[in-house]
């Protein structure tokens, strides 16, 4: 292919007038570099040239400060690189290394610039802000989508963030205050909660009116005057910025069993949200359908609930609202109808004359459960951490437990939450017990890393708690990050299984069908997991903590093993991934199908197959950067 042809074909240069195009052609020179050679690297000032590819394959590569090296782009023939630094003059902001035998076309900086005077669309191309072209198909799909909708739907007031229904102002007290002051603090202002806030304004406690009620005016020999808000408050609630939305405090108070979150922005105390004040909503529409699930006294009841998400996933997605927070609002009310369940299985019992034992114990979901990241589909994934009881309590302890346990697979089968196939289930001895226990399983996953258990450790390494003490799951966060850091080399073997699966795209760019599939492609295992998968591994090197994808990679970029760039990319082709799932069980649902993360790419449109190429490239992208990361040096 010529310099002359490829600019006549190419923007911004299909647009220049014939004489200047042959001027570029004339003054460019013709260069060859070897396969695995760097065209300029990352950081290094302008070559003075840009890059047009004749021949072979380029890849542009990002070093991340924390020395993870990402493969961000492919460039083919036709295409160019090294563009931006050519106007700017600032250095490069990624490298270009070559992937084959690679023949380019330098045209030189000042041809550009001069030309530039005369036809500004050349500078304005190099220097505007381009956005991935993932991010930008997806955009425009998930556009078109909402656009070709007949009606309008209601938004959910899920979408409401806490600066909207928050209280302020807040009510505080330093903590010398007497419970005398801070009881006719609360009579004049007609509120039952104080903030004890130090100099600084910064919460420390919290005192409410039964607070009072049960330290001072119950046991009767207290001193109102004496007493002071130190000795009174509680530990200081969590707190969330004003830009979080309802559902994220519903969520946080519900699985914590606290009442009240204390609400800042950019730092600083300005408001408090309880749970009287998000159950405000409850009769708006989004809202009636948790109410439903609180009230529901039947498993039969969760049934026909289930069946609703189905509704609640076409009317977020009609919104065009971010597939990712949806898929949040999905898991939340999923953690909702699985709280309940286990509620009415724990009630079943009771009338059955069986109480739990006299030990803390936390139910834990794990998986797409334990990130909030389930759609449609989800299996059970869960088990129970008990305290350290004494072994005399065993049998006690596995009387009450071994048959709720059945009940309550048995009950999740029932609403529609299928078994797990791996029977990754309180069911089963394995995924219960107490911490030593645990400990003792972790450290077997760790050391001894077999195939299936590095599969279960996939698995286990993303539960939250859902019902009970969840100090305990802090407990075996600490366990699990302890046992890594003895045995580092278990990563690398999380990574080889990861590796051992490709992402479905051929070496002619066409997709490569999944025979399990019946001739389709999974959006979720040859796709949207590789992503989940090594950012996870990245998360365990660094001993960091995050709950979903998403706050994963921008803990990563805090930590400065990924740059901002490069964990845009990976969002983007990961919402990308969601978004054509969820589509896809939505419409099997709708057809009184089984959700399914399979579908025939072919009956995609022509820029819906760019994109899933495109996010199927990321994946992989992601995955060679995790392997030279992890690999055994």
């Amino acid at each position: 292919m010529g310099l002359t042809t490829t600019l006549r074909d190419t923007e911004p240069f299909n647009l220049l007038p014939e004489e200047v195009v042959e001027a570029f052609n004339e003054a460019a020179t013709l260069r060859k570099y070897p396969a695995r050679s760097h065209l300029f690297n990352q950081h290094d000032p302008p070559s003075g040239f840009l890059y047009v590819i004749k021949e072979g394959e380029v890849e542009i590569v990002a070093l991340t400060p924390g020395g993870v090296e990402m493969v961000v782009d492919h460039r083919q023939p036709g295409s160019f690189c090294g563009g931006t630094p050519v106007f700017t003059n600032e250095d490069y902001t990624a490298g270009a290394r070559t992937v084959t035998d690679t023949e380019c076309y330098l045209i030189p900086q000042n041809l550009l610039t001069e030309a530039a005077q005369n036809y500004p669309q050349i500078s304005k191309y190099f220097t505007r802000q381009i956005h991935s072209q993932i991010r930008s198909l997806y955009s425009g799909i998930v556009q078109e989508h909402a656009n070709g909708l007949n009606t309008k739907m209601e938004a959910y007031p899920f979408q409401k963030r806490l600066a909207e229904i928050m209280s302020f102002p807040v009510q505080t007290c330093p903590p010398t205050a007497t419970a005398q002051q801070v009881g006719r603090q609360m009579l004049e202002t007609s509120v039952g909660t104080v903030l004890v806030v130090d100099e600084r304004n910064e919460p420390t406690g919290i005192i409410t009116e039964k607070d009072l009620v049960t330290k001072v005016i119950s046991p009767g020999e207290v001193n109102s005057r004496s007493i002071t808000a130190q000795e009174l408050m509680s530990p200081t609630p969590h707190s969330m910025s004003v830009d979080n939305y309802m559902y994220e405090a519903m969520s946080y108070l519900e699985s914590h069993q606290d009442k009240l979150l204390t609400v800042k922005n950019r730092g600083k105390l300005v408001g408090i949200v309880s749970l009287r004040d998000l159950m405000r909503y409850r009769s708006q529409k989004a809202m009636l359908l948790i109410g439903k699930i609180r009230a529901a006294q039947s498993i039969e009841t969760l049934v026909q609930i289930r069946l609703e998400m189905v509704k609640i996933a076409k009317i977020l997605m009609n919104e065009a609202r971010s597939t990712v927070e949806t898929m949040e609002i999905l898991s939340y009310i999923h953690h909702c109808i699985l709280r309940r369940g286990y509620e009415l299985v724990l009630d079943e019992m009771a009338q059955q004359g069986q109480t739990p034992p006299d030990i803390d114990f936390c139910f834990i979901i794990m998986g797409s459960g334990g990130r909030k990241e389930m759609l449609l589909g989800p299996d059970q994934d869960n088990g129970f951490i008990y305290e350290n009881f004494p072994k005399e309590q065993q049998a006690e302890v596995d009387a009450f437990f071994i048959p709720f346990a059945e009940k309550l697979v048995e009950a999740y089968d029932i609403i529609g939450y299928p078994l797990c196939k791996g029977k990754v289930m309180v069911n089963n001895p394995l995924w219960r017990g107490r911490l030593d226990e645990w400990r003792d399983r972790i450290t077997d996953w760790i050391t001894s890393p077999k195939p299936q258990k590095v599969r279960y450790s996939t698995i286990f390494f993303d539960f939250m708690p859902l019902v009970g003490d969840p100090s305990l799951c802090r407990k075996l966060t600490n366990i699990v990050h302890q046992q890594i850091r003895r045995f580092p080399l278990f990563l690398f073997y999380m990574m080889e299984l990861d590796f051992k699966h490709k992402v479905p795209i051929g070496l002619l760019g066409r997709f490569i069908k999944d025979k399990d599939g019946k001739g389709k492609i999974s959006t979720k295992q040859t796709g949207s997991i590789f992503i989940v998968d090594c950012v996870r591994m990245f998360m365990l090197e660094k001993q960091a903590e995050a709950t979903t994808t998403f706050e994963r990679l921008d803990q990563l970029v805090n930590m400065k093993v990924f740059n901002l760039d490069t964990a845009e990319h990976i969002k983007a082709a990961y919402e990308a991934f969601t978004y054509l799932r969820l589509r896809n069980e939505i419409a099997h649902v709708e057809a009184g199908q089984e959700p399914s993360h399979y579908l025939d790419p072919y009956a995609l449109s022509k820029d819906e197959q760019e994109l899933l190429k495109e996010s199927f490239r990321v994946a992989s992208k992601l995955q060679d950067s995790a392997k030279r990361h992890f690999s055994v040096r």
